[in-house]
């Protein structure tokens, strides 16, 4: 297991509403939590 690389990616619809979720400062910390994680699973923009 160690080594592997996490193939699984977030969709940009599913980015955009965890970012919605990561700037409302009314969100739970659970919210913000699997927001956060969720764009941790997004590609790298190219420059």
């Amino acid at each position: 297991m160690a080594g592997k690389k996490n193939s699984e990616v977030t969709s940009a619809k599913v980015a955009s509403a965890a970012s919605k979720v990561l700037r409302d400062p009314k969100s739970s910390k659970a919210a913000k939590s699997a927001a956060a994680s969720a764009l941790t699973q997004r590609p790298n923009k190219k420059k």
